[in-house]
């Protein structure tokens, strides 16, 4: 049944995988990388167009499966989608948390399941929306360029691009934040410290 509908699907072109992102992101069990290649396989010249298509629809429907998530709860989930889906990106969450968004959008797990868990633990939807945009964004991209690039023998290089993605650029995101938890908490100590001299300042100057 579902091939039937990538199938109908694939009829459509543009159309087909605007739909199809948009259901990824939302109740479709099938990640839209699954139409993003056949579609680019037959026009290699328009992959880019196609990828841009997929990453819109995607953006549309990331807050739309958040507020699924939001409003049903955690229980929609497993209605949806298996199990083994659903406690791996959970684990993710507990473990990762925003940076669960980033890895989400490289794995093979679909993407409604880290929208609609968003929505559950009540994760901002700004940070949804800001993580997934540049998580799809990679992954839809990386995918187009190398049709564009490579034409039809990109097909045998495109099933390992999620691994390659996942290898190289979550070591950086992960190196970002480190960087990032660091420079914040030197601030904090920075304004502690000056707090800390001002209200001395302060006392004895009462004291005088």
């Amino acid at each position: 049944m579902l091939q039937n509908i990538l199938d109908f699907l694939m009829e459509y072109g543009y159309l087909g995988m605007f739909i199809h992102s948009f259901a990824d992101a939302v109740i479709f069990p099938i990640p839209a990388f699954f139409l993003q290649v056949p579609l680019s396989l037959v026009d290699p010249s328009q992959a880019l167009w196609i990828a841009t298509v997929g990453y819109i629809a995607c953006l549309i429907g990331t807050p739309v499966g958040y507020f699924i998530g939001k409003v049903l709860g955690k229980s929609v989930l497993y209605k949806l989608l298996k199990k083994e889906w659903i406690d791996s990106a959970t684990e993710m969450f507990q473990k990762k948390g925003e940076v669960a968004i980033f890895i989400g959008s490289f794995t093979p797990i679909p993407f409604k399941v880290f929208t609609i868990m968003s929505g559950c633990l009540k994760f901002p939807l700004w940070k949804l929306i800001g993580y997934a945009a540049i998580g799809r964004a990679v992954k839809f991209y990386a995918v187009g360029l190398l049709f564009y690039f490579y034409g039809k023998m990109a097909e045998n290089m495109v099933h390992n691009v999620s691994l390659y993605i996942f290898l190289t650029v979550v070591p950086l995101i992960l190196i970002g934040l480190w960087v990032k938890k660091i420079v914040t908490k030197r601030r904090q100590l920075k304004m502690e410290s000056t707090s800390n001299i001002s209200n001395g300042i302060k006392e004895k100057l009462m004291n005088k």
